[in-house]
């Protein structure tokens, strides 16, 4: 039997994951702009699918079981979801308070593995809902003090549809985890993505211009490491132990939208950010459970 990996290096591994994620975030806003959020995905999938491919068959890896297979199917069709939402929002907010909504998904997905792994959930995480809603809504009175219009509005309820899926999608990547590598996940997960956004290809594909190639591949390329580094650390420890890194999204967000698109963080969704990330530790405020307690949850 292999030596268990500390929770901590885990923990710090996820992180990086988030801040490789965040960068491919600010390159698929750059592009959501310039050819759509569909467009942006589709091309970015199928750019993923051949990346992925690469490493994935370099090893000569077993076909997955049926059962692995549905997870992959499954798991594609939630982020499928929750990619359009989230892009098509984020081309309507700012990066920082975009990513600052998205942090109540992992409030929900501290509820969801009570139910789905049973993952042991706290009294706390009741009162620590409450706060991260308020914070929710200090996001969203900021938002009408800039007087961003309707469409940033739109966007904002989008991300926050996003961040549901986002929660649902957590739960999937850590029953991946615990059946299939990160070499094996990006690669299903391009595909399956790919797969479902083509069957609207006739009727909205546009083939982007050549000077979008390099964004496109670069944000292929950096969804499939960060894919990568989240599986291999939801593999090696909780949902609910590791699900706080997402919180470290709001500060590579804030440094890249005033970097790449000159978007200034006002207080309110610095608080509102606060108050979510808050109540979220509050509800996973836990030591971690061992891995091997863990085995039913497949």
């Amino acid at each position: 039997m292999s030596r268990p990996t500390p929770p901590g290096i885990a923990f710090a591994v996820a992180t990086l994951g988030i801040a490789v994620f965040s960068c491919m975030d600010a390159l698929m806003k750059g592009l959501t702009i310039a050819i759509g959020a569909y467009n942006t995905m589709l091309w970015r999938s199928l750019a993923g699918a051949l990346i992925g491919a690469l490493f994935h068959f370099a090893r000569g890896p077993a076909r997955p079981a049926a059962s692995t297979l549905r997870l992959h199917f499954h798991r594609g069709l939630v982020a499928t979801a929750m990619a359009l939402l989230f892009f098509w929002g984020l081309a309507r907010v700012p990066m920082a308070q975009a990513i600052a909504l998205t942090f109540i998904a992992p409030l929900i997905a501290i509820f969801l593995a009570g139910l789905l792994l049973k993952e042991r959930i706290d009294r706390r995480a009741i009162v620590a809902s409450l706060i991260a809603f308020a914070g929710v809504l200090l996001i969203l009175a900021g938002q009408a003090r800039m007087e961003l219009g309707r469409e940033a509005f739109a966007g904002a309820i989008a991300i926050l549809l996003s961040a549901v899926c986002y929660a649902y999608n957590i739960i999937l990547m850590r029953r991946q985890a615990l059946v299939a590598d990160g070499r094996e996940v990006a690669f299903y997960q391009n595909v399956t993505v790919g797969l479902f956004l083509a069957l609207a290809a006739p009727v909205l594909a546009v083939v982007p211009d050549a000077e979008h190639a390099p964004a496109l591949l670069g944000a292929a390329m950096l969804a499939t490491l960060s894919l990568f580094l989240l599986t291999w650390a939801y593999g090696r420890a909780e949902t609910s132990y590791l699900a706080p890194v997402e919180y470290t999204a709001f500060v590579w967000a804030s440094i890249l939208g005033y970097l790449v698109f000159d978007e200034r963080v006002g207080p309110l969704t610095v608080a509102g950010a606060l108050l979510i990330a808050g109540g979220c530790l509050m509800a996973a405020r836990r030591k971690p459970v061992p891995m091997g307690n863990l085995e039913g949850a497949t």
